[in-house]
């Protein structure tokens, strides 16, 4: 026999459901990238690869714009939670435009990539900077689907529909968020590190 659910034990479940099928989405999208980690090493040991290749400077900057976007995110949440509609405005917008800013200075770092004389396709690439090319805009390319979530925030907080009790779709946007922040931060060590 079915009991009735009150309206805050449906939206804990919905929660719940909703923030469970994000993390095995998640989960598969890390192993894309432990994936190609993986293959990074093997290739390691290839007599073409170069050893002394350096990240560009623009990837480090772009990490610190991406951490910088995860920090504004978490501060829109806390706005919103404190019913404070201007704050999470500024800092929803904030997030965007630091995500606008990483994307551009990931650009920049095969751009300085390139002027270094190294390239990614053709007769004149290597597997090193091909790697990088790949993994770049693969995270890129999962990224898209973290701006797309944001612009539905930021949409769905000037029509009013987030306050202190319901939180429910930007706190999936930011779990998202912070994910692909770790991902790259992860991916920046690795190659900075692991060379």
């Amino acid at each position: 026999m079915e009991t009735n659910m009150t309206l805050e034990e449906y939206n804990s479940r919905k929660s719940k459901s909703y923030k469970m099928l994000l993390i095995f989405g998640m989960i598969s999208i890390f192993m894309i990238f432990a994936g190609l980690s993986s293959a990074y090493v093997i290739s390691k040991s290839r007599p073409d690869w170069l050893s002394e290749f350096r990240l560009p400077s623009a990837f480090l900057w772009s990490t610190l714009v991406m951490i910088t976007s995860s920090i504004t995110f978490i501060l829109a949440l806390q706005a919103i939670k404190k019913s404070n509609h201007k704050k999470a405005t500024i800092f929803l917008w904030t997030t965007l435009v630091l995500g606008f800013l990483f994307v551009f200075l990931q650009f920049k770092g095969f751009a300085q990539v390139i002027e270094n004389g190294y390239f990614f396709t053709g007769s004149e690439s290597n597997i090193t900077t091909t790697f990088l090319y790949i993994v770049v805009l693969v995270h890129l390319a999962h990224l898209f689907g973290g701006f797309i979530s944001l612009i539905i925030v930021i949409y769905n907080h000037y029509k009013q529909k987030y306050n202190a009790v319901q939180t429910l779709g930007i706190e999936l946007s930011a779990m998202y968020w912070h994910f692909m922040d770790f991902i790259w931060v992860y991916l920046f060590l690795f190659f900075y590190f692991f060379k």
